[in-house]
């Protein structure tokens, strides 16, 4: 038997190829074709318009289970996940109040740019760690919607119109449960848009000591 082994992690077996892979693409130039989940990362934009086509309930499922999946603080899997179509007349409500807290006219697209389904999570109040739980998920569930072939947006500006004086009234409308609030929302649909992924740069926002 060996002895003295350090253990290895999964995370940082995971880690080490993820560094590997940004590092290699970064000095090299070359792309590492075989990782299907770099090329989803690399690949997915925000999508702004969506055609009228709705999701089959597997697509569904899948981005949901994605978002069940992901991690949270202490295990204590508080997110809750509300599935909302694009046609419900709420939404149209709370675009309103988006647009009246922000003093906006009204424009071209609603908030979620009339994609076919709305995702609200909401998190337990009170829980130091909800709103980094949410991200989590909600990028997990962006994932598995470009992997699908999905167009997907992450939608953080109606945050102010779900905790403003009317919050009682949408937690309500929305089923969202008691002693939840809103945290982050996805828009999901057949994207017609093709956005080309943002660009960054890579040694002003990466230090490795």
């Amino acid at each position: 038997m060996c002895k003295n082994l350090k253990p290895v992690h999964r995370f940082e077996i995971g880690f080490k190829t993820l560094y590997n892979t940004i590092y290699l693409e970064r000095t090299s130039g070359i792309t590492v074709n075989n990782n299907q989940v770099i090329t989803t990362i690399k690949e997915r934009s925000s999508a702004r318009a969506y055609s009228p086509e709705q999701l089959t309930q597997e697509e569904l499922n899948t981005v949901l289970n994605a978002g069940l999946m992901a991690p949270t603080g202490m295990n204590k899997q508080e997110i809750h996940f509300t599935v909302v179509k694009g046609d419900n007349p709420v939404l149209s409500e709370l675009d309103e109040e988006k647009r009246r807290l922000r003093s906006q006219e009204k424009q071209p697209h609603n908030f979620y740019y009339e994609a076919p389904v709305l995702i609200l999570l909401s998190a337990e109040e009170g829980f130091r760690w909800s709103q980094v739980d949410a991200g989590i998920a909600v990028e997990n569930m962006a994932l598995a919607a470009q992997s699908l072939g999905l167009g997907n947006l992450v939608i953080g500006c109606i945050y102010d119109a779900l905790h403003g004086e009317k919050k009682d009234y949408f937690s309500k409308a929305f089923q969202i449960p008691e002693g939840y609030s809103f945290q982050i929302a996805l828009a999901v649909g057949h994207k017609t848009d093709h956005k080309t992924p943002h660009e960054y740069d890579f040694d002003k926002q990466v230090t490795i000591l």
